[in-house]
């Protein structure tokens, strides 16, 4: 794996580590290759019955039963330690205070990677695995796909050439509904996206009702708030994150993982009369391929290199695919 595909050590200022710095005992990261990670599920029991684990395999079809038991198991225990330590620091500063303890806000962990990586099943495995540890029972997932503006909007403003890129996604109202759960309202909304018609259903919302934990999954969700015209910084989404996972891979194979599901989807879903996509079916298998190509190379790839990519050092953990989508390595940011 060539040096300049790998997450940053800290204080790159292009996100990439510099020639020879892998393995420096100053970073602010520690680095698990897949067999060291995958031992730690040993020492944990799953939550999870057998039955549950082959359910989970079927939520995504790039995730096979042992990636979930190597990679997630773990990650979930992780993850459910982080949440434990919340709730013990938040009853600490109440006592601190004399307060009477209200209950703790939700924990909130992002999840952010480029289109095709894999970040939604993450999200999904993630869900399930962590609302089976009695700590934390009521686990809700949120995807940002809802906050991007409809149609109709993004036509008027002239972005759908644009769909996916932060521009084209309510940031104001994706900022509010993360605020909303971290101030501890009993009850948040969140609008509801449909990938058949690739559009925000009008008049459809998700509700949220005082989760354990909240996953927000999106391309951008780790983007840092902007600079208004005043020279002053507004809040990001991701300053209310607990917790935030990038999946990474190779830009090269999320290029090809995104022509194959071009292709997987121009034979199931884009065959169905109601699909945005339609238009698809009828193409010839090189013809699909060529254009999946360009979208990818006019939106999907640009939008990563510009957008995504640079928010990957952001995360408090990054997990590394290869290229038949296994997690190579973890790296996680140290306490």
């Amino acid at each position: 794996m060539a040096s300049q595909e790998r997450p940053v050590d800290g204080g790159s200022a292009n996100g990439t580590v510099p020639e020879g710095a892998e393995g420096r005992e100053s970073s602010p990261y520690l680095e698990l290759d897949r067999e060291a990670w995958a031992k730690l599920a040993h020492e944990t029991e799953s939550p999870l019955t057998a039955e549950e684990l082959e359910h989970l395999q079927g939520l995504g079809d790039q995730i096979d039963l042992r990636e979930v038991q190597q990679v997630y198991l773990p990650l979930s225990r992780l993850l459910s330690l982080y949440v434990s330590s919340a709730g013990q620091l938040h009853r600490e500063q109440e006592a601190f205070l004399h307060r009477t303890t209200p209950p703790r806000t939700p924990f909130v962990i992002g999840v952010a990677g480029s289109v095709a990586v894999g970040k939604s099943t993450t999200a999904r495995v993630l869900q399930q695995m962590l609302a089976h540890w009695p700590e934390h029972p009521n686990v809700a997932l949120v995807t940002t796909d809802g906050f991007l503006y409809p149609n109709a909007e993004l036509e008027r403003r002239g972005l759908m050439h644009r769909k996916g890129f932060p521009e084209s996604y309510d940031r104001r109202a994706l900022l509010k509904f993360v605020v909303d759960i971290k101030s501890g309202k009993d009850e948040v909304e969140a609008p509801v996206y449909s990938h058949l018609v690739y559009d925000v259903v009008p008049d459809e919302k998700v509700v949220i009702k005082r989760p354990d934990i909240v996953i927000v999954e999106g391309l951008n969700v780790l983007q840092p708030a902007r600079v208004r015209e005043d020279g002053r910084a507004g809040l990001g989404v991701s300053d209310f994150f607990d917790f935030s996972v990038y999946v990474d891979a190779g830009t090269t194979h999320i290029r090809q993982w995104y022509v194959e599901r071009f292709l997987r989807l121009r034979e199931t879903a884009f065959r169905n009369p109601s699909s945005y996509f339609s238009k698809y079916a009828s193409l010839t298998h090189d013809e699909a391929i060529a254009e999946a190509e360009r979208i990818w190379d006019t939106i999907n790839g640009p939008n990563l290199v510009q957008n995504v990519l640079p928010t990957r050092s952001r995360a408090t953990l990054v997990l590394r695919k290869d290229k038949d989508h296994s997690v190579r390595y973890v790296r996680l940011r140290k306490l």
